[in-house]
């Protein structure tokens, strides 16, 4: 396997492809069990029949855990959008269909979002009143068993040559209520600076799912306080103070 194409470079891994193949290597320090929670979460949502690359392997290279793909060639949706900017309700439309077709699909063995948002919760450094208003209001939102994404922006999208789309980076894949995988799409497109943008995007996927724009507010505390425990400088202060309301406006 040879680890000289680069593909992307972020923090805590590196991606490199060789011919047909695609290697996700994370660093030394990366915990194991994130590697092959991925890893796991990915053969789960080959399962459902989803349009995503194949896993092909997880391994050691010098010491480092890696996780092998399937190659997909073509462009992020992201990036079409960017080139072609007259398509755009075209592309929006395509990738909240794609989305709905997620949230059809049922993975029994995902762990449950709810879980990781309590856990989430109790990791920021919001006050006691806030964490629990947060943690009362997750409690009683509705219990849904829906696949959701986790991480659904355009970057995620791969459309082949022939139009094929495939959705990648199932890392943060949970089951549970698909208004909280909006809702985290909708503050992704706010923290890119794309808040025109990400208000057409909510507007067209309540239009098209039936769902009230207001379930979905209710659940942008809670992913904001989510976000906010990755810890980044330029996200902090809008997250916190999404997070920080009992009522979102």
């Amino acid at each position: 396997m040879k680890l000289e194409k680069i593909i992307a470079v972020r923090p805590e891994k590196t991606i490199y492809r060789d011919g047909d193949k695609i290697i996700k290597l994370f660093n030394e320090d990366y915990s194991k069990s994130d590697v092959l929670n991925e890893a796991l979460n990915q053969a789960r949502i080959e399962e459902t029949g989803l349009p995503v690359p194949k896993l092909l392997d997880v391994e050691q290279i010098d010491g480092k855990w890696a996780i092998v793909f399937e190659y997909i060639e073509g462009t992020t949706l992201e990036e079409l959008m960017a080139t072609n900017p007259e398509k755009e309700d075209e592309y929006l439309e395509l990738f909240v269909n794609l989305q709905m077709t997620v949230h059809e699909k049922r993975s029994a063995l995902l762990n449950k979002l709810k879980d990781k948002m309590h856990r989430k919760i109790n990791e920021t450094s919001l006050d006691a009143t806030t964490r629990y208003e947060l943690q009362t209001r997750l409690e009683g939102m509705p219990k849904h068993v829906k696949v959701c994404h986790g991480d659904f922006n355009m970057s995620n999208i791969i459309i082949t040559k022939d139009g094929t789309p495939y959705i990648i980076d199932w890392a943060h894949a949970t089951q549970g209520n698909a208004s909280a995988d909006v809702a985290r799409t909708y503050l992704l497109f706010n923290l890119q600076g794309k808040t025109e943008l990400a208000e057409k995007y909510l507007k067209l996927f309540c239009l098209k799912s039936d769902t009230a724009k207001q379930y979905i507010q209710k659940w942008l505390p809670i992913v904001a306080a989510s976000q906010s425990v990755k810890g980044k400088p330029e996200e902090k202060e809008l997250l916190i103070k999404w997070a920080s309301v009992v009522e979102y406006e």
